[in-house]
């Protein structure tokens, strides 16, 4: 009896301390296209392809302005712009993010989406350039008055072209967003906008093999 009475306290001490693994929070960032999708799990911004798993999310598909996942064998459709869903427990906030991991994409790039002053934009990491470089028609898309910044020379592939100094209030991947970044508008036709150094110093950056990590400093 004392044998059975021990054992049946210890499972109940075992049972006790059973550790729980709560389901991540996750919510839609935004796409690139219909083969990726920017994904914030529990409040880390990550760049998923389509049949990728990351933290037990799976990503079955992208559509306009939505995405389904999968977690746990439960399947989840989940809206831009939707606040944070956690499979089975409902809807719960987050705090903001202070990391952003990054997988690369075709050549090699490391390509996302985000928000400049609360306006979407897609963004390429661009280690080379000084500053955050945008293109005049995306800067006329999301409402920049580049015009009224400093008119500098600035040194391209094609040579010394004309362009626009001037401070972004902000520039969010996911929950991570950093104020106050030196941008340059030029009249050039590009596809992204690149993230330079005046974003990427803000961060602890390393890269093992095709993920990039980018740490908030401060």
């Amino acid at each position: 009896m004392k044998a059975s009475a021990a054992l049946a306290a210890l499972s109940l001490l075992v049972l006790g301390f059973s550790p729980v693994h709560a389901e991540p929070s996750v919510s839609l960032n935004g796409s690139l296209g219909s083969k990726a999708a920017l994904l914030v799990i529990d409040g880390e911004a990550r760049t998923i392809s389509v049949g990728q798993t990351v933290q037990g999310v799976r990503l079955l598909s992208v559509d306009d302005g939505s995405v389904q996942i999968e977690l746990g064998g439960r399947r989840q459709v989940l809206q831009l712009g939707a606040a944070p869903v956690r499979l089975g427990n409902g809807a719960a906030g987050q705090p903001a993010g202070r990391k952003v991991v990054l997988a690369s994409g075709p050549g090699g790039h490391f390509t996302t989406v985000g928000s400049i002053n609360g306006h979407s934009s897609e963004f390429l990491i661009d280690t080379g350039a000084t500053s955050v470089s945008i293109s005049q028609a995306e800067a006329e898309k999301i409402g920049l008055r580049y015009r009224e910044g400093t008119r500098i020379m600035t040194q391209t592939a094609n040579g010394a072209v004309p362009a626009h100094l001037l401070t972004l209030a902000s520039v969010r991947i996911g929950d991570v967003e950093v104020r106050n970044v030196e941008a340059i508008v030029l009249p050039a036709q590009m596809s992204h906008v690149l993230l330079g150094n005046s974003f990427l110093t803000r961060f602890q950056m390393r890269r093992e093999n095709d993920t990039m990590t980018l740490d908030l400093r401060y």
